[in-house]
């Protein structure tokens, strides 16, 4: 697994991936995160990451063409999978998200998938809101969450 951290408008961000694709995109990297000792420090292999993030934060990317390879039970894969499916500058709430993947009652499961998120941004868990069009739980925090819509025109 390689790794490197990235300087970005919502802070440091530390991105991990393989050949098989990306692993992990975890905000506040300036924090202590242990890094397991297998991993090395990435050379160019995370370069086309960072460069389609740098676009999406300069406004001219609307949507990733990245290899992802996130970590989690078949159900979390399915929940993360309807996220990516969010266009750009629209959101979503936990019913609908639900409704969605074909599971209606299971509102506080997807809600706790969206959290496990690991590749935040790319895979779009800022795109989920209450059903009463409030900004709800982010992992990265509200601002962060905020920041994220108001760039994609989602939040006024």
């Amino acid at each position: 697994m390689y790794y490197r951290y990235h300087d970005s408008p919502i802070g440091r961000l530390l991105l991990a991936g393989d050949e098989q694709g990306l692993y992990l995109l975890h905000m506040d990297a300036a924090e202590a995160y242990t890094l397991p000792p297998d991993w090395s420090e990435a050379t160019d292999q995370l370069d086309d990451v960072v460069r389609q993030l740098d676009e999406y934060f300069a406004g001219k990317r609307q949507t990733f063409d990245l290899r992802l390879a996130p970590k989690g039970t078949e159900f979390q894969r399915e929940v993360w999978q309807a996220l990516l499916e969010i266009p750009f500058g629209r959101t979503t709430c936990y019913a609908e998200l639900a409704e969605r993947i074909g599971r209606p009652k299971a509102m506080r499961a997807v809600g706790a998938a969206n959290g496990a998120n690991p590749i935040a941004v790319i895979i779009p868990c800022h795109r989920v809101i209450g059903r009463d069009g409030s900004l709800t739980g982010y992992g990265g925090g509200l601002e962060r969450k905020e920041l994220l819509l108001r760039l994609e025109g989602a939040w006024l």
